[in-house]
């Protein structure tokens, strides 16, 4: 049996200590990286071209703004070079982007704050923009000729982008672009959810939201509408749900089954959606596969009863809940209001009137809705507790998507910007 001398003892703990010193370093330096993060809100501003960048919480001031299409004039002479491009282009500025092209539809920020992923409808892609210089770090072109909303998965590494003409979902590593997988989704995917475990993602197809056929007698004109659920790992396809099956199994067959904006419970165990032409939302329990619930929300007196003057076959669009899953925020978008509801009477609270208000989330500290007032170029932040609203903050030419994102500590906004 051998001995260890005590020389040899005496060099083992001291290698001992450097490893564990080093070890205690590196978690030092990862600690210290992640608190000189700034959590901060990213507002997309559609037809401008541009992402203001504000405070979470708070009064929401601005702290920067973004140019998210610094290679228009490249991105324009390869449209105009070709013809069908140079069609789908002028179909998606004269008809979703009601007569102005639609430059940023969603972004996310990477993980270390040092980068910001943008969906870009009239562009056909998704970029990665550094924050610090302004500069493209990466470009993916999605499959056919507009992308859509994205989803951030839970870890913030992989992001999903609808290909809304492509009938595609693409899943991309948030760093690289590099495509990690794709799946096949309903006419015209749109809004994506990650669960919270990262498991599976879930596709909202809303089918052809630009014709005129908007009486309840022809929605079937749409084309196919549902909801496709994925494995986040594999993109194989686990089930795939047709509202239109379960709206019409509770009398509901004059209802649009085109899901738009959705929101999980706090447990996951239901989805709360609005459906195209609806001044209100649904409930659908996951577990017993069905419609519990069914929320009208109040008209606007105002609001015209001639569908197809409602903007992408909205009515309302936007749909929020705290984080203790008690309230939810619904944007009444061509009502012009928003309003909180209680989730357990499905009570709504005062109606805050807001010019076309398109996107609901919640703030970083989980105590106010946060809306886009695309009709007035700014955003509102609601009192979830009240139902209240307690700031406006002026952003860039019609803002839509709105999300939490992260960036340097001590960050500026590019001066390309």
């Amino acid at each position: 049996m051998s001995v260890l001398r005590p020389g040899r003892l005496c060099s083992i703990a001291v290698a001992l200590a450097l490893t564990l010193g080093a070890t205690a370093t590196a978690a030092t330096a990862q600690s210290s990286a992640a608190a000189e993060l700034r959590e901060v809100m990213f507002v997309g501003n559609n037809w401008d071209g541009t992402a203001d960048v504000i405070k979470s919480t708070g009064d929401f001031a601005k702290i920067g703004r973004i140019n998210v299409v610094p290679d228009k004039e490249a991105r324009l002479a390869e449209i105009n070079a070709d013809p069908i491009k140079w069609i789908y282009f002028m179909a998606i500025r004269n008809g979703v982007g009601e007569g102005h092209d639609q430059f940023v539809d969603d972004m996310y920020s990477t993980p270390d704050g040092k980068s910001m992923v943008v969906s870009r409808p009239s562009f056909a892609d998704v970029v990665s923009i550094d924050l610090a210089t302004g500069n493209i770090n990466w470009r993916f072109p999605v499959s056919g000729y507009r992308s859509d909303h994205m989803a951030v998965s839970p870890d913030g590494t992989r992001v999903a982008v609808s290909a809304s003409t492509g009938n595609t979902v693409h899943v991309l590593d948030i760093n690289s672009g590099k495509q990690l997988g794709s799946f096949a989704t309903g006419d015209k995917p749109h809004e994506n959810i990650f669960t919270s475990d990262g498991k599976y993602i879930w596709n909202m197809a809303i089918g052809d939201v630009n014709t005129a056929l908007d009486d309840p007698w022809v929605d079937w004109t749409k084309g196919n509408r549902y909801i496709t659920v994925v494995d986040a790992a594999t993109f194989q396809q686990v089930k795939v749900i047709d509202m239109r099956q379960r709206l019409d199994a509770i009398g509901l067959t004059d209802y649009s089954d085109a899901v738009r904006p959705a929101a999980f419970s706090a447990d996951e165990s239901k989805l709360y959606f609005q459906v195209s032409f609806f001044n209100g939302f649904l409930e659908y329990d996951i577990a017993s596969d069905r419609i519990t619930r069914v929320k009208t929300l109040p008209k606007n007196p105002a609001t015209s009863t001639d569908r197809t003057t409602w903007v992408n076959d909205s009515r309302h669009h936007g749909i929020s809940i705290n984080p203790a899953g008690t309230k939810l925020c619904i944007a009444g978008t061509m009502d012009d209001y928003a309003t909180v509801v209680d989730r357990a009477t499905l009570q709504e609270g005062p109606l805050v009137t807001a010019s076309k208000p398109y996107w609901a989330t919640v703030s970083g500290d989980g105590k106010s809705c946060v809306i886009s007032e695309s009709g007035a170029d700014q955003v509102t932040a609601i009192d979830f507790a009240t139902g209240q609203k307690t700031v406006s903050v002026p952003v860039g030419d019609h803002p839509q998507r709105v999300r939490l994102g992260h960036v340097e500590a001590n960050w500026t906004a590019p001066s390309a910007s």
